[in-house]
Order: C-alpha cells, then sequence, then structure tokens
C-alpha cells in the first residue's frame, strides 16, 4: 500500500454546500488518515466531514500524488472541488468544527486506523454555514 496526499484551494462558500469531496476509482478504495483545513479570508466557518447521501459526478479535479518520491504512479482516487452532480449532505458528520474570522485559522482532523472510504465512493468536506474559501489538505493510504 502506498500513501498519497493532495493540498487543493476551494471555491465553494455557500452554507450547506459541499466544499471539497474525494471520490474513490471503482477498483480502489481508500483509508483517509488525515484532513486539514485553513481560512483564507477572515469569515466565521462550520465545517462537517461526512460520508454524502448521494453519489457525485466531480466537475475540477486533481490525483493524489504518492508521498513516496521513487513513486511515479499518482493515485487513481480524485479530490474535487466542482461537480455537475454534487453530492447529497451526509446524514450525520465524522467530525465538525466552528472557526473564527481569522486568516489562517484552521484544524487538522487525524484518524489513527483511517476512515475507509470503499470503491466507487465518496468522503466530503461540507460547509455547514457560509464560509471561507479554504486551503484543504488530504492524505490517504490505498
Amino acid at each position: 500500500m502506498a500513501i498519497y496526499s493532495l493540498a487543493v484551494r476551494t471555491s465553494n462558500v455557500t452554507n450547506g454546500n459541499v466544499t471539497a469531496t474525494m471520490v474513490t476509482a471503482a477498483t480502489t478504495r481508500a483509508n483517509v488518515l488525515e484532513i486539514g483545513l485553513t481560512l483564507n479570508a477572515a469569515t466565521a466557518s462550520a465545517f462537517g466531514i461526512g460520508h454524502p447521501t448521494a453519489g457525485t459526478t466531480l466537475g475540477t479535479t486533481a490525483n493524489g500524488q504518492p508521498e513516496d518520491m521513487g513513486s511515479p504512479q499518482t493515485s487513481p482516487t480524485q479530490i474535487g472541488t466542482s461537480w455537475t452532480t454534487g453530492p447529497g449532505a451526509p446524514a450525520q458528520f465524522l467530525r465538525r468544527v466552528s472557526l473564527p474570522n481569522t486568516i489562517g485559522a484552521g484544524i487538522i482532523w487525524t484518524f489513527p486506523r483511517g476512515v475507509l472510504v470503499p470503491t466507487s465512493n465518496s468522503l466530503c468536506e461540507w460547509n455547514l454555514s457560509a464560509t471561507s474559501v479554504i486551503d484543504t489538505w488530504w492524505v490517504w493510504d490505498e
């Protein structure tokens, strides 16, 4: 198994909407070890992490990058920041955070045993309020 990471800047700041989504390939599952985010504007913001209730079709995506610099293979798992079909709101959240209106405020969520995202499935960061644009990073094993 290999460890992958990816950092992206989000653009969706609408309350009750997704801000970033991890989507696994049909042949690969991902075990999420860490998700972090920091605010890029002085906007009090609340976010949650959860499994969406409906599938998603990504628009703007990027593939995970190997943390082993000797590995030439990128991950088939993608992080998206735009959608042709957005995910449904998670019924329950694994983590939630409220951040102050301070540029650079943030959080790092760690999952010691990982959060398993099955094949052809997703995990999302959800805006629980009107939010700031964020820099977010994800670390996973697959």
